[in-house]
This record gives structure tokens, C-alpha cells and sequence, in this order.
């Protein structure tokens, strides 16, 4: 295993880059995966030695893509251009396992809205709660980020809830929020707020077609999972 001195002065087959280019970029481990995004290292400290120690702050690529510039940069070597180097790539690994939900597309059943939101909302480390509108004919009019945080401390309220649904004329909505700990089975807040925005959705006219509970890997439709 080379040394940190510089890459440069490295067996080619150590090299992340040459490693790539000679057997593929499924050989590399993360941190190597991660030096070649790097490109430098700093004082004392190879690419790959960076690499390294922010899998070993983070522990996973899973992990390292909810840290924020802030956590970034307390690992040493990782000043701002790199962090958003970092950032800039997760964020578009992100957006390319999602199976895009484009508006006036009709709905086709819960897993469309699963496999548009799941890579944004897997690794959160907070509770993001959305409503999807749709139109009399359940075509997608936009998603609306309707609140984070814990539902059990920032509790959805109706009125921020409908007022996008009015806005837009809407005629169906489908909620949508994750579950940080990863298990997507619905909580006791989870189901009373549903029956609430299902009692309000009623009186107004607006269908409540879905909530949707994202977890990591698998999701709970609690239309298609029997929470109805």
C-alpha cells in the first residue's frame, strides 16, 4: 500500500486515476473514488489520505452526502472549494437515481412518486414533509415542500398544507415525507395527521389520494399498505 507522500511519486498501479483508466472505476474504494475528486492533497497528506479521512468522519457515501459545508471542512485538508466539489458531485448522484415525476405526467400508482423522491429524501437527516398536486385527471402540477422537521415537532398544519392546493387549483394531492431511522412503517403522528389532512381534503373538495413514507431502500403507500 503506497505511503502519503505525493501521488506523483507512486507505483501507476496505486494511482486512483491509472487504476481507473487500467481495471475501471468499480475497482477504486471510496476514498480513492473520492481522491480523484479531489485531485490534491494538502501539507503532508495525499488525495487519497483526505479521501480516507472523510470516509472515516462520515463512515459512508450514504452518510457523507447529508454533511454540510460546515462538517466538510472540519476534516483536515478540506477548505471550501473542495467541499463544494464534494457537494456539487452527491448532489447530482442524487438526482440521477431519481426516475423523474415531470408535471402532466399522470399518475401511475405510488411507486412514480417512491422513485422520484427517494434518492432526495433517503439519507436526509431530517423530516421533510411534500405535497404533490394533481389535476382532475391526476396529472402531476408540481411537488411543494411543505415543512422539516420532526412531525412531532413541527406538526403539519392544513392550512399550510391546502393553501398550495388552492393556489393552484388543484384537484388531487398526495403527502409525502421520510423517515430518517431508514423504516418507513407510518408512526402514530404519521397516521392521525393523515386522517386530519383526509378530513380537511374532504370538506374542500380536493382529494387526498396517497401519503407516501420514504425510508431507506423501501417505502410504505398507505393506500397499497392498508393504512386507509
Amino acid at each position: 500500500m503506497a505511503t502519503s507522500r505525493s501521488i506523483r511519486l507512486w507505483p501507476q498501479s496505486d494511482r486512483p486515476r491509472e487504476k481507473l483508466l487500467a481495471q475501471g472505476p468499480g475497482t477504486l474504494s471510496d476514498a480513492e473514488l473520492l481522491a480523484i475528486l479531489l485531485r490534491t492533497g494538502s501539507r503532508g497528506a495525499s488525495a487519497v489520505d483526505q479521501g480516507r479521512a472523510l470516509m472515516e468522519a462520515f463512515g459512508t457515501l450514504r452518510h457523507l452526502a447529508t454533511a454540510g459545508i460546515g462538517e466538510l471542512r472540519r476534516v483536515s485538508g478540506v477548505g471550501p472549494v473542495k467541499a463544494t466539489q464534494i457537494l456539487a458531485v452527491l448532489e447530482i448522484a442524487k438526482r440521477f437515481g431519481e426516475q423523474e415525476f415531470k408535471p402532466g405526467e399522470p399518475l401511475r400508482g405510488s411507486g412514480d412518486v417512491y422513485a422520484h423522491f427517494r434518492e432526495r429524501l433517503a439519507s436526509e437527516p431530517r423530516e421533510h414533509f411534500y405535497a404533490v398536486l394533481l389535476d382532475n385527471k391526476h396529472r402531476k402540477i408540481r411537488d411543494v415542500s411543505v415543512s422539516q422537521g420532526s412531525l412531532t415537532a413541527s406538526i403539519v398544519h392544513p392550512r399550510d398544507v391546502f393553501a398550495p392546493v388552492v393556489r393552484e387549483s388543484a384537484a388531487a394531492v398526495i403527502f409525502v415525507h421520510n423517515h430518517p431511522s431508514g423504516d418507513p412503517t407510518p408512526s402514530r403522528e404519521d397516521i392521525e395527521i393523515t386522517r386530519r389532512l383526509r378530513e380537511v381534503g374532504e370538506l374542500m373538495g380536493v382529494r387526498v389520494l396517497d401519503h407516501i413514507v420514504v425510508g431507506k431502500g423501501r417505502y410504505v403507500s398507505f393506500v397499497d399498505d392498508g393504512y386507509w
